[in-house]
C-alpha cells in the first residue's frame, strides 16, 4: 500500500511538471478569470497545492527558499512603498484619465469599519502577499520561464504573461481595474527577476502593499492621491 501512494505522488509529480500541463494551466485559468471571475483563481489554487504535495512540499520550487531576513524586509518595504508612489501618482491616474474609475465597490463594507478592516488586513497578507505569489510569481511566473529557456529574456516574457494573468483575476475591478492591477504584477515580477530564489521578497512586498491600500479604503482616503493627480493636471 505504501508502495503503492508512494508510486501515485510521483506520477503526480511527473504529470504536473510537464509544460504542456503547466501552460494548459495557465492559459485555462486565464480563459476562466475573463469569462468566469474568480474559478481561474480557484484552478490556480487547486493546481499549486497538488504540486506542492505531488513533490513533498518543496518549497524552492516555487522559490520560498530561507532568506537573509533584515535584507528581506528592507527591500519588501522599500519595493512597496515605490509601486505605492508609482501607482497612485502615476498609472492609475493616467489609466483612469483614458477609461472609468476603478470599481473598488467590493470593499464597500470596509470604509469605516474596524471588524471588517481587520478581516481584509488578515486576508490582504494570507491570500494577497502569501497565496497569490506563490500562484502568479512562484508558479506562473517560474514556471513559465524555465519552459521559455531560463534566460534574462525568459523571464522578462513571463513576467509580461504572469501580470496580464493576474490583471484578469481582478476583473471585479472593471477595465481600469485590470490594467492597473497588471501593470503591480508587472513590477512584482520584475523585482522577482532579481530575487528568483527568494520569493518572501514579494510576499511581503505585496503584504505590506496591501495593508497601505486597505488602510486608506478603511479611512475613506482610497483615492486621495490619484484625485489630487487628476485636479492637479487640469
Amino acid at each position: 500500500m505504501q508502495e503503492t501512494k508512494r508510486s501515485f505522488r510521483q506520477q503526480v509529480e511527473q504529470i504536473t511538471g510537464r509544460p504542456l500541463f503547466i501552460v494548459t494551466v495557465i492559459i485555462l485559468s486565464l480563459l476562466l478569470s475573463i469569462f468566469a471571475g474568480q474559478l481561474g483563481t480557484l484552478l490556480f489554487y487547486i493546481v499549486v497545492f497538488i504540486t506542492l504535495w505531488a513533490r513533498r512540499w518543496d518549497w524552492p520550487y516555487f522559490g520560498m527558499t530561507g532568506p537573509n531576513w533584515p535584507k528581506t524586509v528592507y527591500v519588501a518595504f522599500l519595493s512597496a512603498i515605490g509601486i505605492f508612489i508609482v501607482n497612485d501618482f502615476l498609472v492609475q491616474p493616467l489609466i483612469e484619465f483614458y477609461f472609468d474609475k476603478i470599481d473598488l465597490s467590493e470593499f464597500s463594507q470596509l470604509e469605516g469599519s474596524l471588524p471588517n478592516y481587520v478581516l481584509f488586513i488578515l486576508l490582504g497578507w494570507i491570500l494577497g502577499g502569501f497565496c497569490e505569489e506563490i500562484i502568479y510569481r512562484g508558479y506562473v511566473l517560474k514556471r513559465l520561464a524555465v519552459i521559455f529557456g531560463n534566460t534574462n529574456k525568459a523571464w522578462l516574457l513571463s513576467a509580461i504573461i504572469a501580470s496580464i494573468v493576474f490583471g484578469f483575476a481582478h476583473g471585479y475591478q472593471g477595465p481600469s481595474g485590470i490594467i492597473a492591477t497588471g501593470m503591480i504584477a508587472l513590477l512584482f515580477g520584475i523585482i522577482f527577476i532579481f530575487n528568483k530564489n527568494n520569493l518572501m521578497v514579494l510576499v511581503l512586498t505585496h503584504g505590506i502593499y496591501n495593508t497601505i491600500a486597505i488602510t486608506l479604503i478603511y479611512l475613506g482616503k482610497a483615492r486621495m492621491i490619484t484625485d489630487w493627480v487628476h485636479e492637479f493636471l487640469k
